[in-house]
């Protein structure tokens, strides 16, 4: 076995972001909405989750939310820039100068469940194109994790087999769903234990 590729996870593992209930709190608190209200209205929105592959675009998950919530244009200005903000969270210095490390001893991509407007805000922010060699979003590909078919187009990119590519995800069902397929999956828990799983991966095969 030869780990030929690296790919990362983006939400809480190349980026380091607050619970979602911190920002849904500050906006229920500041349109002084109940929580059922408020939860009832969020729900609305994207019922079905199709800004995940792509069926809604900004401007259209936007406008529901502005709709759902009662926002005013003001309101709604300043609700994007602060679900951006929230969205993109840190950046985990660490784990991106490990990642940029890799190449090119490997090849390194991205696989990141998304919506429309995540590539252009992540690139203004970190220059993930810069960092990596191939980047899926899952609102471009029309399909998300854990999907098979996301990690085998992950693969695809990079020109790899399964067995070859080492995967690193905060959720366990997809790295579940990764290991099914034969990737090497890994957990992540933390940057530094994180780091030293992908060594032995590469080590294994040296």
């Amino acid at each position: 076995m030869r780990i030929r590729a690296v790919g990362f996870d983006i939400g809480s593992v190349l980026e380091r972001i607050d619970p979602i209930e911190e920002f849904h709190d500050r906006w229920r608190t500041r349109l002084a909405m109940t929580g059922p209200d408020f939860d009832a209205a969020l729900a609305s929105v994207d019922p079905d989750g199709l800004a995940e592959t792509g069926g809604l675009t900004e401007a259209q998950y936007l406008g529901q939310y502005a709709a759902a919530l009662g926002l005013s244009q003001a309101q709604r200005a300043e609700f994007t820039a602060d679900l951006w903000d929230w969205y993109c969270g840190e950046l985990d210095t660490g784990l991106v100068a490990y990642a940029a490390s890799l190449r090119p001893r490997v090849r390194t991509g991205i696989l990141s469940n998304s919506a429309d407007g995540a590539r252009r805000e992540e690139q203004a922010r970190y220059r993930f194109e810069q960092l990596v060699d191939v980047i899926v979003y899952s609102h471009e590909a029309g399909v998300a994790k854990p999907d098979p078919r996301a990690f085998l187009l992950l693969c695809d990119e990079l020109g790899v087999r399964p067995d070859e590519l080492a995967f690193l995800d905060d959720v366990p069902g997809h790295i579940d769903a990764a290991r099914a397929l034969g990737i090497h999956g890994i957990v992540h828990v933390s940057t530094p234990a994180s780091i030293a799983a992908i060594e032995d991966l590469l080590g294994q095969g040296s």
